[in-house]
């Protein structure tokens, strides 16, 4: 998996007795190149996370190569795909792949992760054991809220509300960027061409004492070192990862002026 990214997820495959590997990350996505024996990759292509970027288009051709070879799997977290704004939209991997690449989703994202609303787009041969491994008491999702859903989407007004939502992210992304390079110069900003999260880049030794006093002033966000894989040999960098889209409208603009305050 890559070498930053959500420590849920490694738990998660740890109380299941899978040891991950860290894939070292550059400007160009997660380094596939690297990957030799393992039996499956776990990937954010369209938007890595945390980091931000989508992974390169010779790099998406070589992990499914790689997959193809070595009979592996590849697990496509696609969270946030759907918010885009300086950019052209990046096709999902499954398409070039559908039987060695599993493709999750969700609208935690676009709608809310109250629904608890998620898909898993998987190769036939993967659905009995999915099912089992879900268990007879949460087999499916809530009956009602798959309707709706189903709705939003043969109306259209799915797409109409994505749409209407990315503008408002983009607005609100403008601001943030807009007021770090206002306020707070020596902050870079990292990630935005996509998502609804920005990462600063703090001066070094920074990021703990910045994240406390943070938690301080009510300001939600987390350190990047939280999502640092423990066994990675990438160079650490401080920063912070700040998600722009749950405050309220009235709210964002004092939200800013916080996070502007406990910058170093």
């Amino acid at each position: 998996m890559e070498a930053y990214g959500l420590r849920f997820h490694r738990e998660l495959l740890a109380a299941a007795g899978v040891r991950t590997v860290p894939l070292p990350l550059d400007g160009d996505g997660a380094r596939v190149g690297l990957l030799g024996r393992e039996r499956g990759v776990l990937l954010t292509p369209a938007h890595q996370f945390p980091t931000g970027g989508p992974l390169h288009a010779s790099r998406r051709a070589a992990v499914i190569d790689w997959a193809r070879a070595r009979g592996a799997v590849v697990l496509e977290d696609d969270y946030d795909g759907e918010f885009r704004y300086d950019r052209k939209p990046v096709g999902a991997l499954q398409g070039l792949d559908p039987e060695r690449v599993i493709h999750l989703g969700s609208v935690s994202k676009s709608l809310s992760p109250a629904l608890r609303l998620g898909w898993m787009v998987l190769p036939e041969r993967y659905v009995g054991d999915v099912l089992a491994a879900k268990g007879d008491r949460e087999a499916w999702a809530s009956v009602p809220d798959q309707l709706g859903l189903a709705d939003l989407v043969v109306s259209g007004a799915y797409d109409r509300h994505v749409r209407r939502m990315r503008q408002r992210y983009r607005g609100r992304r403008d601001r943030l960027v807009a007021a770090l390079a206002a306020h707070a110069p020596r902050v870079g900003v990292t990630g935005v061409a996509a998502g609804l999260h920005a990462v600063l880049r703090l001066p070094p030794g920074t990021e703990r004492a910045t994240v406390e006093a943070a938690v301080r002033r009510g300001v939600a966000l987390d350190g990047l070192a939280g999502f640092r894989h423990p066994e990675t040999d990438m160079a650490a960098h401080d920063g912070l990862v700040v998600g722009y889209a749950t405050p309220s409208e009235h709210a964002y603009g004092a939200a800013l002026d916080a996070l502007l305050d406990v910058l170093p």
